[in-house]
């Protein structure tokens, strides 16, 4: 797989030579893109694919540091044998609270995924939203969830939440 790590350094631009240099040093890069009137806040990992095979993850309403701090968690999980579950609630991600893991659509890749496009050339990447649920334990797509929950969390899953509500 040819990665942004095989391009020449003097055709990439600061930001770019960032990303690739975490990565060659730390093995991922939390990228983050501020919220606005737009849609809220959320950062997403770029080299778990590559250096895990794990899919990428990207989580929504958190901040920066948070989800630094969730990132790392999991990205040493998986390097120790235990990545955390997808498609059903686990409580390994958030220290004994429930979160999710789902596929996201790849018709979601080029709005939210831009450096990882760019690091892959491309969509050839999987990628897993990471959704967590708000005080009362209930995930953006149960019945009583917070309205404002459902706010900071889109769901870019293929076919919708719908499917999970129970």
């Amino acid at each position: 797989m040819i990665t942004a790590l095989d391009f020449p350094a003097d055709t990439l631009d600061e930001g770019e030579r960032e990303v690739v240099a975490n990565i060659r040093e730390h093995g991922w890069f939390r990228n983050g893109v501020l919220g606005d009137a737009a849609g809220a806040g959320f950062s997403y990992t770029t080299g778990f694919w590559l250096g895990l095979g794990h899919p990428e993850i990207i989580v929504f309403g958190l901040s920066g540091e948070v989800a630094h701090n969730v990132f790392w968690g999991i990205w040493t999980d998986i390097k120790e044998g235990r990545a955390p579950p997808q498609g059903q609630v686990t409580t390994e991600v958030f220290s004994g609270k429930s979160a999710y893991l789902m596929p996201v659509d790849t018709r979601n890749y080029a709005e939210y995924l831009g450096w990882n496009r760019w690091f892959y050339n491309g969509d050839s990447f999987p990628c897993l939203q990471l959704v967590w649920p708000d005080q009362s334990d209930l995930f953006p797509w149960q019945a009583g969830a917070s309205a404002d929950l459902t706010g900071l969390q889109p769901d870019l899953s293929t076919g919708g939440w719908r499917h999970l509500a129970n």
